[in-house]
Parts: C-alpha cells; sequence; structure tokens
C-alpha cells in the first residue's frame, strides 16, 4: 500500500491543486494588504489581510474558499486608500 492509499484508508484526503493556488494566491493578497495597512496605521486593510491569510483554514469546500476570498477581496478594493 502506497502513502496516498494508507491516508485515504484512515479518511485523510488531501487538498486539490485548485484549492492550493487559491490559498497561495488568497495568502499573498492577504500579505500584501496586512503589510499596506500596518504601514500606512489603516486598520481595515491590515484586518482584510489577516482574515485573507487565515481564512483558508476555516473553508472545507473549494467553492466556498473562492466565494469567501472573492467577496473579501472585492471588501478590500472598498477600504483600500
Amino acid at each position: 500500500m502506497d502513502f496516498p492509499q494508507f491516508l485515504q484508508s484512515l479518511g485523510v484526503e488531501l487538498p486539490s491543486f485548485a484549492y492550493i493556488a487559491g490559498s497561495i494566491v488568497f495568502g499573498i493578497i492577504g500579505l500584501v494588504a496586512w503589510r499596506h495597512g500596518r504601514k500606512a496605521k489603516l486598520p481595515a486593510p491590515k484586518w482584510l489581510g489577516l482574515a485573507l491569510m487565515l481564512f483558508p483554514y476555516a473553508t472545507p469546500q473549494t467553492w466556498q474558499m473562492y466565494l469567501v476570498g472573492v467577496a473579501l477581496c472585492v471588501w478590500l478594493v472598498f477600504v483600500w486608500t
């Protein structure tokens, strides 16, 4: 038995490529927003950036992650100054 089959037998599913790519993209956007908010002393971009970096850990489905990520990015565009 190879390792992926062993994990599946334990009930562990590995995330898809789309999930991993979305996590990386939203994490980078969040890092940029967090650094901008911290340097400019703007609380909204700072906290939205933190939310963008951390929310993929709380969303189990890929479509949910993209839905929340896009909503947070749209909100970030409106508060970015």
